[in-house]
């Protein structure tokens, strides 16, 4: 009986997890619907709520401005938009800094989490995962003797949270791994090794 119930279990929580998470993201995404006119809602149009309507609705969204800050005039209108918010003193700082980590993040060409480092943290005799995200730069840089690399070392079992390292290239090691296995590895704990 212990067995069949700890099979059980192993089948039903992440099933339940993964359930509860959807129904976090999908119900935040629907709470966008609070914006679209009443006359326009569901509930106004159809007699009922829809689940899942503003997040389909907010992805629809996130997919056209893409479509229209792609082509000319939309690129045309974003960087008048842009230069109106640099304009705003306290905006300008924070639309700055979260436009700049998610041009780095989101970018194809950019360099964040392009490899899986294994380096010596938090002292020499134990080893964690990391991910190289590049090289110093700016006054930083004047200030360190030898080759040295940036590295995100992120904590478990929450990657959004971490470290930033900066190392010598010598003391990191280049992991044969994807990045996503290298985050699995992490946010399990140890359990999923890659393979």
């Amino acid at each position: 009986m212990r067995k069949c119930f700890l099979t059980g279990l192993l089948v039903l929580v992440p099933l339940a997890i993964t359930a509860w998470v959807l129904n976090i993201i999908i119900g935040t995404l629907d709470q966008s619907l609070l914006f679209v006119p009443e006359r326009w809602q569901p509930r106004t149009l159809v007699g009922f709520d829809i689940p899942g309507f503003g997040a389909i609705l907010t992805i629809l969204i996130v997919f056209v401005v893409g479509l229209l800050a792609n082509n000319l005039i939309g690129n045309y209108v974003l960087r008048l938009w842009e230069k109106l918010l640099h304009r705003i003193p306290v905006v300008s700082s924070l639309y700055g800094s979260v436009k700049q980590v998610s041009d780095t993040l989101f970018s194809s060409s950019g360099n964040a989490f392009r490899k899986a480092v294994l380096i010596p943290y938090p002292h020499a005799n134990s080893y964690t995962i990391g991910f190289l995200t590049g090289a110093p730069g700016g006054d930083v840089k004047n200030h360190l003797v030898g080759d040295y690399v940036s590295v995100y070392v992120p904590t478990t079992p929450n990657p959004t949270s971490g470290f930033f390292l900066m190392m010598a290239r010598e003391n990191v090691v280049e992991l044969d791994m994807t990045v996503d296995a290298a985050l699995k590895y992490i946010v399990s704990m140890g359990v999923v090794a890659p393979e």
